[in-house]
Formats: C-alpha cells, sequence, structure tokens
C-alpha cells in the first residue's frame, strides 16, 4: 500500500492519480477514470475533481490501494 501526503486541505482524485504516478499528466484523468475501476473508501468513484481528505483510502484497478496522509 502506497502512502501519499495532502499538502493542504485535501487533494483532488486527478491530483492523486497524477502524485502516485498512475497517469502522466492532469488531462489524462478523465480518460483513466472511465477505464479503471477506482474505489474511494470502498465505493466507485469516476469524479476527477472528488476531493480526498486526510485517512481516505483508493483503490486502483491493476495499481493497488492508496492510503492519503
Amino acid at each position: 500500500m502506497k502512502k501519499i501526503p495532502i499538502h493542504g486541505e485535501y487533494m483532488t482524485l486527478g491530483q492523486l492519480l497524477k502524485a502516485a504516478d498512475v497517469i502522466a499528466s492532469g488531462g489524462e484523468a478523465k480518460i483513466f477514470l472511465h477505464s479503471y475501476q477506482v474505489l474511494v473508501n470502498g465505493e466507485p468513484d469516476d469524479r476527477r475533481g472528488r476531493k480526498l481528505y486526510p485517512k481516505d483510502m483508493v483503490e486502483i484497478e491493476g495499481f493497488g490501494k492508496i492510503q492519503l496522509v
């Protein structure tokens, strides 16, 4: 499980994908989220603007789990 630090109040799902090196640029987020299943705290979500906070858990199909700290 990877741990990604949040700098500020929150991080968006698109920013997380880039920070975790799942995508190369923010422009790829929308296409990626429609191609792969992403679970945020156990529930499916495909909104790149979804706000994530410390202690949220994100599971990405084929990439594993990421916890925000």
